[in-house]
């Protein structure tokens, strides 16, 4: 009668556990890592810390829904193609955790607060559960599908800027710097006198996040993979906003350039990306 039913556990419950067990072990080692590795490139980081992170959180998962898949940043070789055949591979599973264990590692090892643990559920290809923990300011973004945004335990909404002129943005600075990169600082050049003001945290979940919660109208960024994403772009869907690719598509696992808005200031945002450099 006391044996546990493997499944019985809601998704939602079990992406909480997992995001804040990793987010306080993570939160343990700042400033405390004992390894750091370059990746792709000097700006695309790994520690023991984002492994541990990542085995931690898909053992809880496993321990739960046994019959699941997963793809965690981790256990992906660097690069774009490595991380599109990775999600090509498993994208049609019944139900797929999609997890980046901390984004924004470069962060992490200068101890500046804005990281994140990032952990979706997509069923068949469609996000159905998206949970963003942020482990500095002890803050935990939800969304499942249908059922609203929340953290805190109160719901967030979208913020009401029409205009790019009146909206704060963000971006990022992709680690891939042959053509993600000067892409993203072409745009970034556009946009800069087009809006109030832009941010760059270092963490494409917690900015996406941020849309969700009104403190940012929109945020873009150039060659990003489906863990950065995922999470986040439930977030920003349930929260009344609008997210996508910036050719326009809607948004689907495979998206690498994304943007994400309120859904007022999407299409001027939007065109100004796609605008030709000067």
């Amino acid at each position: 009668m006391n044996e546990p039913i493997v499944g019985s556990k809601s998704f939602a419950a079990v992406a909480i556990n997992c995001a804040s067990k990793a987010g306080e072990w993570i939160q343990s080692k700042l400033g405390a890592y004992q390894t750091l590795k370059e990746k792709q490139s000097p700006h695309d980081l790994v520690t023991e810390v984002d492994r541990g992170s990542e085995k931690l959180i898909r053992s809880l998962i496993m321990m739960n829904f046994p019959d699941h898949s997963f793809l965690g940043e981790e256990g992906v070789e660097p690069g774009p193609a490595a991380s599109a055949q990775a999600l090509e591979d498993v994208r049609d599973a019944e139900y797929l955790w999609i997890v980046d264990p901390v984004d924004g590692t470069t962060n992490f090892v200068h101890g500046f607060p804005f990281f994140t643990v990032s952990i979706a559920l997509a069923r068949r290809g469609e996000v159905i559960l998206g949970v963003v923990y942020d482990p500095s300011a002890d803050e935990l973004f939800i969304a499942e599908k249908g059922k609203g945004a929340y953290v805190h335990g109160k719901r967030m909404s979208v913020s009401g800027e029409t205009a790019l002129r009146t909206s704060l943005v963000a971006t990022g600075f992709p680690a891939e710097h042959r053509e993600a990169l000067p892409r993203n600082l072409a745009q970034l050049q556009r946009i800069a006198p087009q809006v109030r003001n832009i941010r760059s945290g270092g963490s494409a979940a917690l900015h996406l996040a941020y849309v969700a919660a009104g403190r940012l109208s929109g945020f873009w960024e150039v060659g990003l993979s489906s863990w950065d994403i995922a999470a986040g772009a439930l977030l920003v869907q349930e929260a009344g906003g609008r997210v996508g690719g910036q050719n326009g598509e809607p948004y689907h696992l495979g998206v690498r350039d994304v943007l994400a808005t309120n859904g007022l200031i999407h299409e001027e945002l939007q065109a100004e990306l796609a605008a030709p450099s000067a």
